[in-house]
Formats: structure tokens, sequence, C-alpha cells
């Protein structure tokens, strides 16, 4: 299939166009490097891969890139509730209307498919399992974004939605602030952290399978069109301090201090059910236990880090 992907060169996109040239898509990619990555590199011998620096802002780049897609899958974005918290406007720009303005120049045949988070869910309990019938009730600027962009998608045919739990694993335009990245960064490199909210709950899945997923969703399109999924680990609704007791498991030496103090933004303690993915047949599959142990040996080729204390 011609697959357009916009943010191609971030932390799911680089992994997800590995993913798609190897079973002989052809991909597209649309990317403002603001980071100024070159995790694209790999890539640029294989035919079937196409690099467009451009900023999803601009309407005249998107419409000329979607008119030969076959699927459109936007990942730009600014990611997480401190970023969007800083500059609203342009994550609304970013998050909400570049996928709009992507959705009003797709033909009704070009499928759609989108990462929403599921920190959509808002303030939850910690002990009752949030589904997709769950109501969304994102309390930052950020939830708030995804989610209007998902329901707005979801009204439309042709659309396919996730609502992903919290990502871990290396990837070639790596992550550290994500939880399980985070946590196991500071276990490798600084051998202790401290931890505030330490009951709190949180759904966790692998980046390959975010990948896996979206391509089984190519696939599996007249199965899943018009509905959102969760798509997360069954087995990995755990709280940050058993998170950190998994980490230990391959890190004894690493300690962790349970402060009083400290609050997460987007207040993310809930538990999610990934039984309806499961019944069109995608089960993520690989382990925390497996997601810990690459990123210890990722993080020990970094090296010394370009604004870390020598």
């Amino acid at each position: 299939m011609k697959v357009l992907i916009t943010g191609g060169a971030g932390y799911i996109g680089s992994v997800l166009t590995e993913h798609l040239l190897a079973r002989g898509d052809q991909v597209h990619t649309i990317d403002n490097l603001t980071w100024g990555e070159h995790c694209l590199f790999q890539f640029c011998a294989n035919p079937n891969f196409q690099f467009t620096k451009g900023d999803v802002r601009d309407p005249e780049l998107l419409a000329s890139a979607v008119k030969d897609a076959d699927v459109i899958i936007p990942l730009a974005a600014l990611v997480g509730a401190p970023l969007c918290k800083r500059d609203p406007q342009l994550a609304k720009e970013i998050n909400l209307d570049a996928v709009l303005e992507l959705d009003k120049l797709r033909s009704a045949s070009q499928l759609m498919i989108y990462p929403n988070t599921n920190s959509g869910y808002g303030i939850g309990s910690g002990d009752s399992f949030c589904t997709e019938e769950s109501p969304l009730e994102p309390i930052s600027v950020y939830g708030r974004t995804k989610c209007d962009a998902e329901l707005a998608l979801l009204d439309k045919e042709n659309a396919i939605t996730f609502r992903l739990a919290t990502v871990f694993g290396a990837s070639p335009r790596m992550r550290i602030d994500l939880l399980v990245n985070h946590f196991t960064y500071s276990a490798v490199t600084d051998g202790y952290l401290v931890v505030f909210e330490k009951d709190f709950k949180r759904n966790y899945v692998h980046i390959r399978d975010v990948a896996d997923c979206m391509i089984y969703a190519m696939e599996n399109r007249e199965d899943m069109v018009g509905r959102p999924f969760n798509l997360g680990l069954d087995e990995a609704n755990l709280s940050k301090e058993q998170l950190c007791e998994k980490i230990q498991k391959f890190v004894p030496s690493f300690f962790v201090h349970y402060a009083e103090i400290g609050e997460d933004p987007d207040k993310r303690d809930y538990i999610v059910s990934n039984e309806r993915l499961k019944q069109v047949g995608f089960v993520a599959r690989r382990s925390l236990d497996d997601g810990i142990q690459e990123l210890i040996k990722a993080y020990r080729t970094l090296g010394l880090g370009k604004y870390r204390n020598a």
C-alpha cells in the first residue's frame, strides 16, 4: 500500500516506517525535524521510501501528499501535558487542526488510522477497567486536542482510532520522558529515582506492538473501521511501584524513594481493558520484561548524553 505518515521521523513514526518498508509498502513521511533527527537515514536506499521536510500546518503540502495515499497515519503531534500546556495554541494547530485538514482532504476510500491517548479517560480510580464505552473526560490540553480529533474522525467514514497505553521501548528517535523509558534510564544511569503517586496505575504497550497493530488495522479494516480501540498489554496494568519492582529485577542496585510530594498533570490512575482489540484478532505480545531488558541495552549504547553532567 501507499502510506502517508506525518511525524514520520518521531518516536513511533521511525519504527512504523521500518515495519511498513519491511513488508513492501511505499512510505511517504512528512516531518519538520524539530529535534534535528537523522533517524530515517537507513531507509534512504529503499526506493519505496520518500521523505518531505515540511510542516503539517501547511495545507498545500498536505493536499499534495494526500492525493496518492491509500492509508494516512497522522503521528505529528505535541505529545504530553506539560509540552501542550506550554503552548496550547500550537498544540491545537498540530494535534487537532492539522488532523482535521487531512480528514477534509482525503477521499472516502482512503483509510485514516489515528493514535489517540488513553489519558483521555481522565481521572480514574485505578480499580475499575476503562473500556471504549467509558466516557472521554480529558483534563489537559494534550488530552482534549487528541480526543477532539478522534471524535471528529469517527464521525466520518473509513477511520480507525487507537487509544494508546503508555508506550515503551527503544526507537531511533528515542524518548526518555515516557514512564517505562524514564524509570529504566534512571536505573541504568543514576541508580536511583524519586517517585510520587506510587500507587497510581497505568497500562503500557511496546512501540513495536503499536506499529504491528497499525499494520493489522490496514489489513483488517473491514472489521475495525468506525470504532476506537484501546491498545495496550493486558498483563501490564501496573502501579508505578510495581513498575519499579520489575526494573529492580534486572537492575538490583536501583534505589527508589517513594515521595509524598508531586502529581501527574494528567491525573493518570486507571486500568484499561484491551478486550475489543483482542476480539478482532490482535493481541500485544511484547512484555514489559522484554522491553526493560531492551531499554537497558539501548541506554548502555548511548554513552554520555549531550546534556548530562560529566
